[in-house]
């Protein structure tokens, strides 16, 4: 069978990066009896079956197009879908159904990042504050479990999307400063924007004044370019609340903008202003063709970087930056890119810091690169998984993503099928012998 050049390249890639971490780190992303020792024959043959589809274009093409209709009409493929790409990338479809997997996630010295996979809609306040009380219901479970120090938040769950969407142009014709720029466009709000744009904070400080005082972590989701600037502002705010001395609130940067390591170091210029610690997920981004579209019907420069290598270049210039400063930075290396998180991992021996700095943690979506996850894990490396959960009707977007990404990514479906395929063959040897 022959290998496309982008799976060849990848491969490459791959295979270089982990030689190059074999010789200064001492282990290898190349293990695969550790990448997939929770996993069973069984599992691993359907995960190589799953992945294998991924690989047909026109099938993930179709894919994508009929299941969320199919669900809507309520045609009879939820056991289908619940039996392959949800159960390869979801934790269950309600919180209790998690327990397990972190349980077994933990026997790896794995956690998970537990993330409620509803999209954000216009729900109305009752919607919005019926969200908010579900976050707080997610804290409160996560605090009972020992293995769940994060969960993850979407702005757009709290918010309705057309506010944010007119705060932002505002704080775009505004000049200075962000938060300066923030008390200008507020003064140009009417009296009932002002006051909605308050209860939205209300239920921010809320979700975060519960994390507190359970000690668990939110990872606040980067949005679309167009609502970003009051996401940014609100995670600026919490974290000035919040993190003094530990870390409660992160932001995310979504490094497939071009902007995003300049935004970085402003960020931590006024987390040193405000003295609290700056909270950072760095991630490479999840909008953008979108992106690219919009900027191309609305005629302005595209926040997109050029190509794939100034994404690279500016995530792992990122992550050299939060090291850099790790004592006043928390970063996560929220990356499937081996090289990325080698790199991290290698900047921390340089400097003689522990894998697992309390400041320091890596984390992939569950389903996904269990080949860097697990072998950081073994290394000593604090890390996790990305669990969302909830009701299939609920997740199809994320598993529709899941399932364009992986057909889309360069490399990504080849490396883990080829993991995968390696993997099952070692364990055949073995058997034989």
């Amino acid at each position: 069978m022959g290998v496309s050049p982008d799976t060849a390249n990848g491969l490459f890639c791959y295979i270089c990066a982990s030689r190059i971490f074999m010789i200064y780190n001492d282990f290898s992303f190349e293990n695969t009896e550790i990448a997939f020792a929770y996993k069973s024959d069984a599992e691993l043959k359907k995960a190589r079956f799953l992945f294998q589809s991924m690989d047909k274009p026109f099938l993930v093409k179709w894919g994508i197009r009929l299941t969320p209709w199919a669900i809507r009409w309520k045609l009879p493929i939820r056991g289908l879908i619940r039996k392959t790409i949800f159960s390869q990338f979801v934790g269950g479809e309600n919180l209790e159904q998690t327990a397990p997997v972190a349980r077994r996630l933990a026997a790896y010295h794995v956690q998970a990042i537990l993330d409620y996979g509803v999209e954000g809609g216009n729900n109305g306040e009752a919607g919005f504050d019926q969200a908010c009380e579900e976050f707080i219901r997610v804290i409160n479970y996560a605090a009972s479990q020992p293995n769940i120090p994060f969960i993850s938040i979407k702005m757009t769950g709290c918010a309705r999307f057309e506010l944010l969407e007119k705060l932002d142009r505002s704080l775009d014709q505004a000049s200075g400063s962000l938060m300066k720029r923030y008390a200008a466009a507020l003064a140009a709000f009417t009296e009932e924007e002002v006051a909605e744009w308050e209860r939205i904070r209300s239920r921010m400080h809320k979700i975060c004044e519960q994390a507190a005082k359970k000690n668990i972590a939110v990872l606040i989701d980067a949005e679309e370019t167009w609502i970003q600037d009051p996401v940014d502002v609100l995670s600026i705010q919490m974290m000035a609340e919040f993190n003094k001395g530990k870390v409660i609130v992160y932001n995310t940067a979504q490094l497939y903008r071009h902007d995003r390591l300049a935004f970085l170091k402003d960020m931590l210029e006024a987390a040193r202003l405000k003295d609290f610690v700056l909270g950072v997920k760095l991630v490479r981004g999840a909008y953008m063709e979108k992106e690219r579209a919009r900027a191309v019907e609305k005629n302005y420069p595209s926040p997109i970087q050029p190509d794939k290598e100034s994404t690279d270049r500016d995530y792992n210039d990122s992550v050299a930056f939060c090291i850099d400063h790790i004592e006043h930075i928390a970063c996560i290396v929220a990356s499937h890119n081996d090289y990325s998180n080698l790199h991290a991992a290698e900047l921390l021996k340089q400097k003689g810091l522990a894998y697992d700095h309390p400041h320091i943690h890596f984390s992939q979506l569950y389903g996904m690169s269990d080949h860097i996850t697990f072998n950081l894990a073994k290394a000593g490396c604090s890390v996790s998984k990305y669990l969302p959960f909830g009701p299939i009707e609920d997740v199809v977007p994320y598993l529709m993503r899941r399932a364009e990404e992986n057909s889309s990514l360069s490399g990504q479906t080849g490396r883990e099928l080829t993991l995968i395929s390696r993997e099952l063959n070692r364990r055949k040897m073995k058997n034989v012998q």
